[in-house]
Parts: structure tokens; C-alpha cells; sequence
């Protein structure tokens, strides 16, 4: 699938009784990243999930067009968007191979993308170990190569280069720019600055 342009049109999101934001616009284009920041409670997180499909606005719409006009919204998040937040998502009982594997897989990658991803973020150093001895960058990387190892085109991340060390932030880094110039978008929520050209919008609830 092949995503262009993603829309944010007028969204107003909510935690609880608290109002997040209202009226929140944003465009983001096939080559471009763009920077999310705010305090801490924002709403930047909740704007990513509320993108993935996640949390229901209020008000206001997610879109997604093609090349060819509008992507079904569920469609395009099921099978052209990445979300990394800060929970990793991974199983501590399995070996780090195995959860690469299986997360890999089921964002699709087959397996010159799992080559490829465990090359660019160092993770066969990992596989033998069960993900509860990971450290939290290490836990970090091993998360992040799906969105090597599984093209899709739309990567929503929150604060990504947290627990990574300096290596492996300018690894990562690597792999942004390549995605930018493949025709990928990156919309991360960030406190310090992304290490690739980036546009920014402050979320200012």
C-alpha cells in the first residue's frame, strides 16, 4: 500500500474528563517528518494513538490519501502505519530472536527485511537472549526493527531515541533518512531534537 499524505483535519481529543486540544490541524507528506512537541501531558501521545486508530476523537478526522485519492482509514492503518510507543510491546519470556520473528511477520516483513533490520540495528548480538535480560535500549532496538523489517509507510513514534545510546541513536537516525528519501513520512513526539530535517508543530494543550 502505498500512502501519500496523511491528514489531521480539525481533531480534538480528550483524556478522561480533560480536554487535550481542540481544532488541531495537521498535513504530512510522502518525504517529510515532522517533530511533535509539548509539555508532558500534552496530548502527543494520545495524538499518535488517536492516528493509529487507537483512541476516538471528539471531533475531527484521521485521513489518508494515495495516489489515487482517499485510503480507507482502516485499511491504511492495518497495512501502511508503524506506531513505537513507550511501552514496547514485547513478550519478556520469549527469546529476543523469537519476538523479532513474530513481530516482524506480522507487520508483514519477509526475510530480507528481518536481514536487513538486524543488520542496521545491531540486534544478532540479542537474539539469544530472552527479552527480560534486555536492557531498555536494547528492549528499544529490538522494537524498532519491525519498522526496518516491515516497509510500511507512515512511522508514528513516541520519544524513539529515549533509552538508546549514542551508537545507536545515529543508527536509527540512518534508517529515518533512508525511509524520508524512499517516500516515507515520520511524525514523532519528541523533547529534544530529531537528528534528521524535520518540521515542527507544538501541541500546546
Amino acid at each position: 500500500m502505498l500512502i501519500r499524505r496523511l491528514r489531521v483535519e480539525g481533531l480534538a481529543l480528550a483524556r478522561g474528563d480533560r480536554l487535550l486540544f481542540k481544532d488541531l490541524n495537521l498535513q504530512l507528506a510522502a518525504g517529510q517528518a515532522v517533530a511533535l512537541r509539548g509539555r508532558n501531558g500534552a496530548g502527543k501521545t494520545s495524538l499518535l494513538r488517536a492516528i493509529a486508530g487507537f483512541i476516538r476523537p471528539l471531533a475531527g478526522e484521521v485521513a489518508f490519501d494515495g495516489e489515487g485519492g482517499p485510503v480507507e482509514a482502516d485499511e491504511a492503518r492495518a497495512l501502511g502505519v508503524h506506531l513505537t510507543g513507550h511501552h514496547d510491546g514485547l513478550k519478556p519470556g520469549r527469546l529476543a530472536r523469537e519476538e523479532f520473528m513474530f513481530q516482524a511477520r506480522w507487520c508483514g516483513a519477509d526475510a530480507a527485511g528481518m536481514a536487513r533490520a538486524a543488520e542496521a540495528l545491531d540486534l544478532e548480538r540479542l537474539f539469544g537472549l530472552e527479552v527480560r535480560k534486555l536492557s531498555a535500549g536494547q528492549r528499544r532496538r529490538l522494537a524498532l526493527g519491525r519498522l526496518a523489517a516491515a516497509r510500511r509507510p507512515v512511522w508514528l513514534l513516541d520519544e524513539p531515541f529515549a533509552p538508546l545510546d549514542a551508537e545507536h541513536r545515529a543508527r536509527f537516525g540512518d534508517l529515518m533518512n533512508a525511509h524520508l528519501a524512499e517516500g516515507g513520512m515520520i511524525l514523532a513526539a519528541v523533547h529534544d531534537p530529531l537528528p534528521i530535517a524535520a518540521d515542527s508543530v507544538e501541541i500546546a494543550g
